[in-house]
């Protein structure tokens, strides 16, 4: 959230539903700003996440909707190096119709404690902390994951990384310095055929 020249309460009231709240980040003095968000939070306009953290959702009938443990994960993570794996990973890039138990993180660093309902595992790839959210899902399914977590194997694979290529959402440059400083053979062997079929595809499309 940008600070801005504004009350916490009306900084509150320009957050857009399905963002978070950071108390810290609100204008004003802290005790205003955790002021103005307990009262939201009475009021049915906030949800806690944990301290300091707040979500503000949809207003049902049911009452406010809650952000997924990924979310909140991600959130509480930061995007710097994290990324999914195994059938969140394929989720991600809209591979798979199944959904994980318990959504699986990775982080390029040391691993924190202290987020509930996610699983989350180190990778020692430093060059990971470059990469897009998206980036880092393909990276992992391209360590083999994808045999087991995508719904129509590679072809499906590699339609989608056409597709997120396209959109700008991966970057094969990017993401070609990440793969090389990967421990996984099969990262590295896969991303090669991975862009050896798109090249090819491409080569056929404009002959």
């Amino acid at each position: 959230m940008r600070r801005r020249a504004t009350s916490p309460g009306k900084a509150l009231d320009e957050v857009r539903v399905g963002r978070f709240v950071r108390v810290e980040e609100l204008p004003g003095s802290r005790a205003a700003a955790s002021s103005a968000v307990s009262r939201a939070h009475k009021h049915g306009d906030l949800v806690a996440i944990r301290k300091g953290l707040y979500f503000k959702g949809a207003k049902t009938r049911y009452g406010m909707t809650y952000p997924s443990s990924e979310q909140i994960a991600v959130e509480v993570l930061g995007n710097v190096g994290v990324g999914p794996t195994g059938y969140t990973a394929a989720r991600t890039l809209g591979l798979t119709t199944q959904v994980p138990t318990q959504p699986t993180l990775t982080v390029a660093g040391p691993v924190p404690t202290s987020v509930p309902g996610v699983k989350i595992c180190k990778r020692n790839n430093m060059r990971r902390r470059t990469l897009r959210y998206t980036e880092i899902a393909l990276l992992e399914l391209l360590r083999g994951e994808w045999e087991s977590t995508v719904d129509g194997g590679w072809s499906a694979l590699a339609s989608a990384f056409d597709e997120a290529v396209r959109a700008h959402q991966i970057r094969p440059t990017v993401l070609a310095e990440a793969v090389r400083s990967e421990r996984s053979p099969a990262a590295r062997e896969n991303f090669a055929r991975l862009t050896g079929d798109l090249d090819a595809q491409h080569l056929v499309v404009s002959a």
